[in-house]
């Protein structure tokens, strides 16, 4: 059996294979239950992945080596977001004023408090680094996390837990203060909660997830310019 994994390893078929079927079961039991905001198929996913790389002995290096050509799908994946921001480019030049305010203080706000909770608690360097971009989309946050010396691991964690946290969060937020403006749904769960966020705000509306692809792509765009120079400020990390 060690020998046949090995064999399969070598190649990034299995882990390209056993990664696609985690999804579709996660999707499909995402269903089955009633498609719950809270619980998105992506979660479900990565819990069955996880369990079925601890019983057959995978180790997730060997894993994330062969899965690592999905990677190359994410970047076109964020590009094709492009589409309905034209689409609803009405909408958005309607707003360019209060978007311009809290865009920035949303982006800054998104990657330190994190950070400011992980140090009160005293942290390893290498966690802050990996915390600081947890609301970012995958292809810009792996490259910030390389950049400021994290756990690529560690921080595709948290992109996940931020990704599902977000999404129950505005969810029950909009309900408790009556938000139903799509724009402003949109615009709360692509700044906080990534891709995961914008593929929520889709399943609301297109106005949504236009902002949602708005808000995600301006917060990792503010990231990637803005964390690196404020990470080697003096006094502030180290």
């Amino acid at each position: 059996m060690s020998e046949l994994l090995d064999h399969l390893l070598a190649t990034p078929l299995l882990a390209i294979a056993l990664t696609l079927a985690a999804y579709f079961a996660g999707d499909r039991l995402f269903r089955l239950v009633g498609a719950p905001a809270w619980c998105p198929p992506i979660l479900v996913a990565a819990l069955l992945l996880a369990g079925v790389l601890a019983l057959l002995g995978i180790d997730y290096s060997d894993y994330r080596e062969g899965a690592g050509w999905l990677m190359l799908l994410l970047g076109p994946a964020t590009v094709a977001l492009g589409l309905p921001l034209y689409q609803q480019m009405g909408h958005i030049r309607a707003m360019w004023r209060p978007l311009l305010v809290c865009l920035p203080i949303s982006a800054l706000m998104a990657a330190f408090y994190a950070v400011g909770i992980a140090w009160l608690l005293n942290a390893p360097l290498e966690t802050l680094a990996s915390l600081a971009p947890k609301s970012v989309t995958a292809p810009i946050a792996i490259g910030i996390t390389e950049q400021l010396g994290g756990s690529v691991s560690l921080m595709m964690g948290g992109l996940l837990l931020t990704g599902v946290a977000t999404i129950g969060f505005v969810d029950v937020v909009a309900r408790w203060l009556k938000i139903r403006d799509p724009r402003l749904l949109g615009l709360a769960l692509g700044i906080n909660g990534h891709a995961l966020g914008t593929v929520r705000a889709f399943e609301i509306g297109p106005t949504a997830g236009a902002f949602a692809s708005l808000g995600m792509s301006l917060t990792g765009i503010l990231t990637a310019l803005l964390l690196p120079l404020a990470w080697k400020l003096p006094g502030l990390v180290g």
